[in-house]
């Protein structure tokens, strides 16, 4: 359990990525008071925690409905992964983000980005539900799914306190230190990614 609670976490957390996150949450709430950063950062992680919820809970349903078999949303969510690590080692991902960010602080009638982009698609994007997905896929039985329910609290936990963090958070590491933070976590999310992509096959053939 401890084994699969620390590849659920170290997985999430290099997806989700809070301390990624927090410069962007930073620029885009910039101006904004303390309390209204504060209700923002919580109704963000609030609503990507109930979006995450629904899809590891009901994922497996909704590609039945589709007729998608397990083993290719694995194959498929691997291949994405590893698409999302190569963008963090090269730090494309870093760059797309601040450009959507500067897009929104460039439209002046935008002030609460709690929904648009911070809970989707900065912290429940299209790479985090096929994360849930996949390891619940994994899951067996319903203590190794509520182990895997365990490690996306803890990571949603944290990004939150990132968040909440998001100022002092970037004066104490630097630019320098995120990048080479997001490389290392890249390199690792590649190796976690051609897992899921050999499980994958494995299933398939």
């Amino acid at each position: 359990m401890n084994a699969l609670f620390v590849s659920a976490f170290i997985t999430l957390f290099v997806v989700i990525d809070p301390l990624g996150c927090a410069p962007i949450y930073a620029s885009l709430t910039n101006g904004a008071s303390g309390p209204q950063r504060r209700a923002m950062a919580i109704r963000a992680v609030g609503i990507a925690a109930v979006i995450l919820l629904v899809f590891a809970l009901w994922g497996k349903q909704l590609l039945g409905t589709l007729g998608i078999a397990l083993s290719s949303f694995r194959i498929a969510g691997g291949i994405m992964l590893f698409m999302i690590a190569m963008d963090m080692v090269f730090e494309k991902r870093t760059q797309r983000r601040e450009d959507r960010a500067q897009k929104i602080a460039e439209t002046p009638e935008v002030e609460d980005v709690s929904v648009f982009p911070m809970a989707m698609p900065m912290i429940a994007g299209p790479g985090s539900i096929a994360t849930v997905m996949l390891l619940m896929s994994r899951a067996d039985g319903m203590m190794e799914r509520a182990v895997v329910l365990g490690a996306v609290t803890l990571t949603l936990a944290l990004m939150l306190a990132s968040l909440l963090a998001a100022g002092p958070l970037m004066a104490l590491l630097g630019s320098k230190i995120e990048a080479v933070i997001t490389r290392l976590l890249g390199v690792l999310l590649s190796a976690l990614a051609a897992q899921f992509v050999i499980d994958g096959l494995k299933a398939s053939f």
